[in-house]
């Protein structure tokens, strides 16, 4: 069933996907690329609250207005389902329901952990952290105990998503380098060379939770 209500979406990066507040009239999974959850203040400042990555699923059965702005950080292919008849198969469907809130219960870690990341945690650690994130959630190469990662954000998206300046993103990144953590392959191919090292710099405990 979920064949037939299904579709697919492509986004050019910069594209606005859904716009805070209008009516929510899809749900989706993200297919390919990465898109950014943000919210406007009303002085104009912006803030990103969360990435969407490949297999994260976009809004929430139940919910009928878009809670963030969501728009393509990269290139984005989306597989949309229209919402009201993919409520109805979750009404009519136990596996799908549990699916789905398996992914909310991982949402709310997600937001839980980037509430510390954002207050607590240093620019170092932040960086850290980030990169983590991106070694865990993508499918990566490994190689002699190297880990390729594609970047598809530029520095200064990734100060955005963070909470820090350009400057200071690029000086950690190279920080990270001299410590022998990480190593660069051109503008677009970030190699961890140490993951043990990267780990401990997320300020995160063997365990994954924060030392405080």
């Amino acid at each position: 069933m979920l064949e037939a209500m299904k579709s697919y979406q492509t986004y050019d990066a910069g594209d606005v996907i859904l716009w805070r507040g209008e009516p929510l009239k899809f749900v989706a999974s993200v297919v390919s690329g990465v898109a950014n959850l943000s919210k406007t203040l009303e002085d104009g400042r912006t803030q990103m609250v969360g990435l969407l990555l490949p297999s994260d699923f976009l809004g929430r059965p139940g919910r009928t207005t878009v809670e963030f702005d969501v728009t393509a950080t990269t290139n984005v292919t989306l597989c949309r389902f229209e919402r009201a008849p993919f409520e109805k198969l979750i009404n009519e469907t136990p596996n799908v329901a549990q699916r789905l809130m398996e992914l909310t219960l991982d949402e709310l870690d997600a937001a839980r952990d980037w509430m510390i990341l954002l207050g607590r945690k240093t620019a170092r650690e932040k960086i850290a952290t980030f990169l983590d994130l991106l070694v865990q959630r993508s499918e990566v190469s490994l190689e002699k105990n190297h880990i390729s990662l594609e970047m598809a954000m530029t520095r200064d998206q990734i100060a955005n998503f963070l909470g820090l300046t350009l400057e200071t993103v690029s000086r950690q990144l190279n920080a990270m380098k001299k410590d022998g953590i990480i190593s660069f392959n051109g503008r677009k191919q970030l190699n961890i060379v140490d993951l043990i090292a990267l780990r401990q710099a997320t300020g995160d405990d063997s365990d994954g939770g924060m030392i405080v």
